[in-house]
């Protein structure tokens, strides 16, 4: 194999991978070794972060303290006045969606909605939806992910990074992934299960297993506009 044909084929499978990941919203039970999570892991940490600081803090969660930690979020969910008590301490959404975001994210939304057979007038199956964020989607292991509430708005930004990262290595390693701002919400909750110290802020959720190929959702493919849509080039 030449240099150049071990470049080309480099290209193709990094782009290959990043195109082929989504968001897994449905898995299968098989279990993901210690070893591998890790692996994941380790390969993501090579993120780039501001000075080196590397931001995360991650909280692996499998067997029974994934189950006790969906269990007092999902009893919370569960009560429609509780729920209203729980905010992200960072906003992650705005208050008022402005165009073209707002109809992006309602596109997306329908879209996922329509594959689970939810209608706009079913409330009740978009709640019971929502709430299956909380269960990981079933997943084998989920992760907290928290931030020192000292840092500042280039920690966020180098966050992205390192949850991009662990996605790709997650898919090159044929699992599948969802990142979940629906668990920051829930911090207080998180906080009382897992311990937290005062300082950490959580960030967001992810599950990570085998995806369950025989359910609709992990059909959906969400859509990205063309690169002269975003891009301005300057000679």
């Amino acid at each position: 194999m030449t240099e150049d044909s071990a470049a080309l084929d480099r290209i193709g499978i990094v782009d290959a991978t990043i195109e082929d990941r989504r968001s897994i919203r449905a898995f299968l039970p098989t279990p993901v070794p210690r070893n591998t999570i890790e692996d994941i892991l380790r390969v993501a940490s090579r993120a780039p972060s501001g000075t080196n600081t590397q931001p995360w803090r991650v909280y692996v969660l499998t067997g029974e303290s994934k189950a006790r930690l969906s269990k007092a979020l999902l009893a919370v969910h569960g009560d429609p006045v509780a729920v209203r008590d729980h905010r992200h301490e960072k906003p992650y959404y705005p208050d008022l969606w402005p165009e073209p975001f707002l109809a992006r994210r309602r596109k997306l939304g329908w879209n996922m909605y329509d594959l689970l057979g939810i209608t706009k007038e079913d409330k009740p199956g978009m709640r019971h939806q929502h709430g299956r964020n909380l269960s990981f989607f079933d997943a084998p292991v989920g992760m907290i992910f928290t931030i020192s509430r000292k840092l500042e708005l280039g920690s966020w930004i180098d966050y992205g990074g390192f949850l991009q990262s662990i996605a790709i290595a997650a898919r090159a390693r044929g699992l599948g992934t969802c990142i979940q701002a629906a668990f920051a919400p829930m911090h207080r909750v998180i906080r009382a299960e897992l311990g937290l110290s005062d300082d950490e802020i959580v960030v967001c959720g992810l599950s990570l297993g085998h995806e369950d190929d025989s359910q609709r959702v992990n059909e959906l493919r969400s859509e990205r506009e063309p690169v002269h849509a975003f891009a301005r080039f300057s000679d």
